[in-house]
């Protein structure tokens, strides 16, 4: 609250308690309780003042120095010293004024003005502390709470950051394995080949390591696929056959980095590997509507979809997708002897 409110606040609480303090304390006619608020006022005014900005300096120092509920003990004393102060200078207005009157002799009035000044600065400094007190720690208690949720929130957004870096730049230290042994047995024989492999592996690292970009074009995905699956060819030789079929209008649709790598990766895991004549792998993607659908098969002996373990490339798929897309993106398996499809159903959004 402003200062300009507080004096605002102060006086109007001061005319309403002198008011009440004129009726209360004072034996007089009706007619002249106007006359008589007005002079409490001159009383009251001071001391509401003084305890307005004394006891925001006061309160503290007492809590310092005393334990309680001596602390409070010293307050009342600040409050009853403030508001001696505070009358005195009421009684040298009124006085100025000519407020008691031309028959009225200084101790015949100032008794029963002190006796209500400081009746009246006992109340309101009493109360305005305790209430100031109690704002004060609902202030804290409310900066805490929003402390507290904005660095829980905080938290949860760098762990969900972290797990999503985690799971982009996850390669395969087999697939790196492999394919630095494909090149070492190329490099004598086969150096033009062995830097085409070099190649094709320093694009799919240097989109592994890309923080820039957490989605991507589907084009640009499945270049990489198609580098990667190049890689693994060398080493399968024809026991590994693929193709990739982009479908019109959804090579602009933006896809997790290394999604569409991890689809690939595990075919050639489940089929191309598990089989003595290989797999025939088929990437393809397709727009319809609003929605994006890229499908990845091949005719390996299949998968068991409903036990996948938690480290699984599929398992960590679908929590990329839940954590950028929420729950408007899918991973549908299905697996059999013979085919296993596997797609990503997504909204279609690009980058522009």
């Amino acid at each position: 609250m402003s200062n300009y409110r507080r004096l605002v606040r102060a006086l109007l609480l001061t005319f309403g308690g002198s008011l009440v303090a004129a009726v209360v304390f004072t034996r007089t006619a009706w007619r002249e309780i106007p006359w008589q608020t007005f002079t409490t006022m001159l009383f009251a005014g001071p001391c509401v003042l003084l305890c307005l900005y004394g006891l925001p300096i006061a309160t503290p120092w007492a809590r310092r120095h005393f334990p309680w509920p001596f602390d409070w003990l010293a307050i009342v004393v600040v409050i009853l010293l403030l508001g001696a102060s505070g009358s005195l200078i009421g009684a040298g207005a009124t006085l100025v004024l000519g407020a008691p009157g031309p028959n009225q002799t200084f101790w015949s009035w100032y008794p029963n003005a002190l006796k209500i000044s400081l009746y009246f600065t006992l109340i309101f400094g009493v109360s305005g502390t305790m209430v100031g007190e109690l704002r004060g720690r609902l202030d804290r208690t409310t900066v805490a709470l929003r402390t507290k949720e904005r660095d829980e929130a905080e938290a949860r957004r760098l762990a969900a950051e972290a797990q999503l870096a985690s799971l982009e730049a996850r390669v395969d230290p087999h697939f790196l394995f492999n394919t630095l042994n494909s090149i070492a047995a190329l490099v004598r024989d086969k150096p033009a080949e062995a830097e085409r492999v070099i190649e094709q592996l320093s694009a799919l690292m240097r989109s592994s390591l890309d923080r820039k970009q957490s989605l991507v074009p589907v084009d640009e995905e499945l270049a990489l696929v198609r580098s990667y699956l190049e890689i693994e060819r060398v080493r399968f030789g024809d026991r590994l056959r693929f193709t990739i079929e982009p479908g019109a209008g959804a090579g602009a649709g933006l896809v997790p980095r290394l999604s569409l790598q991890t689809l690939v990766e595990n075919s050639v895991k489940f089929a191309v590997s598990a089989a003595r004549d290989g797999a025939a792998i088929s990437v393809g993607a397709a727009r319809d509507g609003e929605r994006l659908r890229v499908t990845v098969v091949d005719d390996g002996p299949g998968f068991d979809a409903s036990s996948l373990p938690e480290g699984h490339g599929l398992h960590l798929l679908k929590s990329r997708l839940a954590m950028t897309f929420g729950d408007r993106a899918s991973v549908g398996i299905a697996s059999r002897p013979g085919r296993t499809s596997v797609t990503l159903d997504l909204p279609f959004e690009t980058a522009s």
